[in-house]
């Protein structure tokens, strides 16, 4: 035995690529060929494989990492009764999609047939098209094992939701699919819940009317784009709209302006709807969850991490406030100031954008009165928030000035009822109404 270091085999004229998921760990005993890394850039998704056989003492990169050719990437202790250290290969180029190009990932290893696996159901129960069938799973966002094991077991990957990173399809997502269908919590195949059985809209040629200009989608709404498709297709969307008197909220705001200057941040309404959030989701803990894969579980998150909605120049992106209960007015202003910053800048790593519990979207800034936010699944609700107007309330003798703000709620109604939704909607109200009762 010997230590040996491992670096990154040629991956072509790729620099800088995001390391997007790691799948081995330290202590595991690899084989030439196993994969180790996924790694994603703007144009493809690799899996790398191992170029040598032993044991990983230690990892040299992690998830949010940007690496190249000839990086060291672990330190293996190498098997020398094993193949000799296999020639890195060059990975192929990135071809454009084809029906016939089933996956969307690409693999640096070379491509190894697998005989077909008797699936553990009826091939009708599981897939009504074959499995060679050109658009099933073709855009899913999973890596080329992954893929191949839900051809073994004849899964379309478009109705899996992911639960890795940026939404990526691990073998668990697989597997609990496959026991969702057998336990008939989940639908089959091009049942209307997985978006299959939705027919899709012929276009025109747009020239014929007059001039047009194609401008590409930015990466972020790419991405953002088929995960808020995912969730409207697969989640029961219930919206409650409410409104609440935040006339003392701001007044006691406004008298923080100078604090808030001195210490270079700004406080926000939005600052508040966390702290009122937070509150809401202690009471109502239901709403701090997720659906287990396999529909049978919910479960209920002892943490707060609040995913908040910042507009940026290529796209939305919600970045999350991590423990947002154990933070003050000032650390949580100072936390979304360098969030906003990074996801303006797009710097953002893979760890500010995951791990939410809640999310608020506020649009107060710019205008509107009311909307329906996408439940951003795996969580089971997200709040949207418009912007506040002055408005004639009846106080019982007269009527009088208040500030009100619309705000409204969408959520899961496989977890949270009406009855629930509103108590929750209505508790996150009286909180911004009196903010003194957060201190209690």
């Amino acid at each position: 035995m010997s230590v040996k270091q491992m670096l990154l085999p040629d991956i072509g004229d790729f620099k800088g690529v995001d390391v997007i998921e790691i799948l081995v760990k330290e202590g595991d005993v690899i084989a030439i060929d196993d994969p180790l890394f996924v790694l994603e850039s703007d144009k493809a998704t690799m899996e790398i494989p191992s170029p040598m056989a032993g044991k990983v003492l230690s990892l040299k990169v992690k998830v949010g990492d940007k690496v190249s050719t000839g990086v060291l990437v672990a330190d293996i202790e190498v098997d020398e009764s094993a193949v000799a250290t296999k020639p890195a290969t060059p990975a192929p180029a990135v071809a454009q999609s084809t029906p016939a190009a089933v996956t969307a990932a690409v693999s640096v290893a070379p491509t190894v047939t697998q005989p077909p696996v008797q699936a553990p159901v009826s091939a009708p129960s599981l897939a009504e098209k074959p499995i060679n069938a050109p658009v099933a799973g073709a855009k899913a966002h999973a890596s080329p094992s992954v893929r191949a094991f839900a051809r073994q077991l004849g899964v379309d990957l478009s109705l899996v939701v992911g639960t890795g990173v940026k939404g990526r399809i691990s073998k668990d997502d697989v597997q609990g699919f496959v026991k969702g269908v057998m336990s008939g919590a989940k639908s089959l195949p091009n049942a209307a819940s997985g978006g299959m059985g939705i027919p899709s809209i012929k276009q025109p040629n747009f020239a014929d009317f007059g001039e047009i200009v194609a401008e590409p989608l930015s990466r972020i709404k790419k991405i953002s784009g088929k995960h808020l498709h995912a969730c409207w297709l697969n989640v029961p969307h219930v919206t409650q709209f409410d409104e609440c008197d935040i006339t003392e909220m701001e007044a006691f705001r406004s008298g923080l302006k100078e604090q808030a200057k001195a210490r270079g941040v700004g406080v926000t309404p939005l600052i508040f709807v966390i702290k009122a959030a937070v509150a809401a989701l202690k009471k109502f803990p239901h709403v701090n969850a997720s659906l287990s894969a396999d529909g049978e579980n919910l479960i209920i998150k002892q943490y707060y991490h609040i995913g908040v909605a910042v507009d940026t120049p290529n796209g939305l992106v919600v970045p999350v406030i991590r423990d947002a209960d154990k933070k003050s007015v000032w650390e949580l202003a100072e936390t979304l100031k360098e969030l906003s910053q990074k996801a303006r800048d797009g710097k953002l790593s893979p760890a500010d954008m995951s791990g939410a519990t809640f999310s608020i979207s506020s649009l107060g800034g710019i205008g509107g009165t009311q909307f329906t936010p996408i439940v951003n699944a795996p969580e089971v609700a997200i709040l949207g928030v418009s912007k506040a107007k002055m408005q004639p309330v009846w106080n019982g003798k007269e009527f009088t000035p208040r500030l009100m703000m619309p705000f409204s709620m969408s959520y899961d109604h496989r977890v949270i009822d009406g009855a629930q939704g509103v108590r929750f909607t209505t508790y996150l109200g009286q909180m911004l109404a009196d903010i003194r009762q957060l201190l209690l």
